[in-house]
C-alpha cells in the first residue's frame, strides 16, 4: 500500500500562492495531454477541492499566461535542455512553463522563490529526479531573464 501523500512535505503548510502554483501546474498538465480550452481547464479546477484556499488570482495569471506564452517560454526553454521539448514528461513541461513564466513576468518573486517553488511541484507530482531537472533548467533560465538579480546572489 502506497502511503506517500501528494506533496512533497504534507507536514508544512501551504501557501495559498502555492496551492495556486499546485492547481495551475494540473491545469496545464491537462492542457498538455488534451489540449483542452484554458476556459474548460479553469472552469474543471475551480470545482476542486482546496481551491477556496489557493490565491485565485495568481492562478489565472500563471495558467492563462503559460499558455498564452507557451511559444515564447518554449524558445525560453528548448536551447537549455538536454532533449525536444517533446521528450519532457507533462510535469517536468508543466512546471518548466510555470517557472519561466513566473521569472519573465512575476519580476517581484524573487528568483530563487521561482525556482524552489518549481522544484518542490515537481517532486511532489514528477518523477523521481525530475526535480533536480527543473532546478538545472531554470537555474540556466533565471541566469538569462534576470542576470542582474542572480549576480547580486539574492
Amino acid at each position: 500500500m502506497n502511503t506517500k501523500s501528494p506533496h512533497a512535505n504534507p507536514s508544512k503548510t501551504r501557501s495559498p500562492r502555492h496551492r495556486a502554483r499546485e492547481f495551475a501546474l494540473q491545469g496545464l498538465y491537462q492542457w498538455l495531454l488534451n489540449n483542452e480550452d484554458s476556459g474548460s481547464i479553469e472552469a474543471h479546477i475551480r470545482e476542486a477541492h482546496g481551491f477556496d484556499k489557493a490565491d485565485r488570482e495568481h492562478f489565472d495569471s500563471l495558467l492563462h499566461g503559460a499558455i498564452k506564452q507557451s511559444i515564447a517560454l518554449r524558445e525560453e526553454i528548448a536551447p537549455l535542455i538536454d532533449r525536444s521539448i517533446a521528450e519532457l514528461s507533462p510535469i517536468e513541461h508543466a512546471a518548466l512553463l510555470i517557472g519561466t513564466y513566473e521569472l519573465k513576468n512575476h519580476i517581484e518573486i524573487p528568483y530563487r522563490v521561482v525556482i524552489n517553488e518549481a522544484v518542490e511541484l515537481t517532486k511532489s507530482f514528477g518523477g523521481l529526479d525530475g526535480h533536480k531537472y527543473v532546478n538545472g533548467v531554470l537555474d540556466k533560465v533565471a541566469a538569462k531573464l534576470r542576470a542582474t538579480e542572480v549576480a547580486a546572489g539574492k
